[in-house]
């Protein structure tokens, strides 16, 4: 049975919850649920299983950075709580992730989740709560609405953005261009081919698609569409995959000895998925890319990527030295922990947006130079300039300078 002092304690708390409302206040210091004196509490879903599994790899890295910093004392002194949960690419999985880490566990914010369909399941209730939903491992155009969905950011370049700058790359390369496309039958799918096809058919020219085919995320091969594009004539391939689907079509095209122009989307430019298809077969590929090669001997005495080696070898031994899926997941962290460090003691929903559209001009650990996030409060787009990589066997060749559309 609780003693009366409990019972006055209680109603001391009640009482100065109705009087403040959701924040809490202490000398100088606001605070919404998921934010005190001694920690943050942030929450994540993400595919740890099921057929995105290789994207595990980047809730793990994250948690192994705040791992770091809370044994270094944390962020502004609190401690981060970090909730990652497995959603496995399933948007039903995440709603109920979600849900639960809003509801039960009360989370200042959610960051890095993944995939355009389970975010995308969850974008209006986090909106309608005012959770913010940032960084999001997907760049659908969706997530640049800061006028309908202004808690959302993207953690990727937007698809559109960076299929219109393939696009304007094949014209320059080629203006005859006889296009094969192979893209992801969902919103990341459609995102970067629409674009590309808008900015050929404005062109005017003589560029076209001449094949298309689709493949679902839990196919187990896309050998028979890889054999029906490769019969189309095209002299170009644009390869809009994803994940284990991107390395299977590069090992396929080589088997097949068809050597169109091969433009990858930068999102499965990694070398985890590159050495999975052999880097030889991948060889020609050109992808648009804005960050740095882990395992490149370019970077290896980058102050970001040894920052990164060093908490990859103390925290995860198990993770590759040129996973650059992992290096990415890093440097969300690192961008994640310095919002909420310019947030200071005022820790709420409404603050913490606040600086993370606040990030134009900064530079993310993973980013090339030149590139930096292009964030305001009204426009959402992530990064506005790409360069034009082409993968030589071992590494990838750049271009002098980042592109734009």
């Amino acid at each position: 049975m609780p003693s009366r002092h409990s019972s006055v304690f209680t109603a001391a708390v009640i009482a100065a919850t109705a009087m403040f409302g959701s924040g809490a206040f202490a000398a100088g210091k606001k605070y919404d649920p998921g934010a005190s004196d001694t920690e943050i509490k942030l929450g994540q879903t993400i595919p740890y299983s099921g057929a995105g599994s290789l994207y595990g790899v980047i809730g793990r890295t994250q948690a192994a950075y705040f791992q770091m910093l809370n044994e270094k004392g944390g962020i502004n002194g609190r401690k981060i709580n970090f909730l990652s949960q497995d959603d496995a690419y399933s948007a039903p999985k995440a709603v109920e992730a979600t849900r639960r880490l809003v509801e039960q566990d009360e989370v200042l914010a959610l960051f890095g989740s993944l995939g355009t369909a389970p975010q995308s399941a969850v974008q209006k209730f986090l909106n309608s709560k005012n959770i913010p939903q940032l960084l999001l491992n997907t760049g659908a155009s969706r997530w640049n609405d800061p006028k309908n969905f202004k808690w959302t950011t993207p953690g990727l370049p937007i698809y559109s953005t960076e299929g219109r700058i393939i696009a304007r790359y094949l014209l320059q390369k080629n203006p005859n261009a006889k296009v094969a496309v192979l893209f992801q039958n969902d919103e990341f799918g459609r995102d970067f081919m629409n674009s590309f096809k808008e900015v050929l058919v404005e062109a005017g020219g003589t560029a076209k698609v001449v094949a298309e085919a689709s493949y679902d995320l839990t196919d187990p091969t896309i050998d028979s569409q890889l054999i029906n594009l490769a019969k189309s004539g095209a002299d170009t391939f644009y390869n809009v995959s994803t994940g284990k689907a991107t390395s299977q079509t590069i090992r396929k095209v080589a088997e097949l000895g068809w050597k169109p122009l091969h433009l990858l989307v930068s999102t499965s430019s990694g070398r985890s998925i590159i050495n999975a298809a052999g880097a030889d077969n991948a060889k020609g590929i050109v992808a648009m890319s804005y960050t740095k090669e882990v395992g490149s001997e370019k970077w290896k005495d980058d102050p970001d990527v040894q920052a990164f080696q060093e908490l990859r070898k103390k925290y995860l031994p198990n993770v590759d030295p040129d996973n650059t899926i992992a290096f990415q997941g890093y440097s969300q962290a690192v961008t994640m922990a310095e919002i909420l460090r310019r947030c200071g003691d005022e820790l709420t929903h409404e603050n913490v947006l606040k600086h993370a559209t606040s990030l134009d001009g900064y530079r993310a650990p993973v980013f090339l130079p030149g590139i930096t996030y292009g964030f305001t409060p009204t426009d959402y787009t992530t990064i506005k300039a790409l360069y034009v990589g082409t993968f030589n066997g071992a590494d990838w060749d750049l271009s002098d300078k980042p592109v734009s559309q």
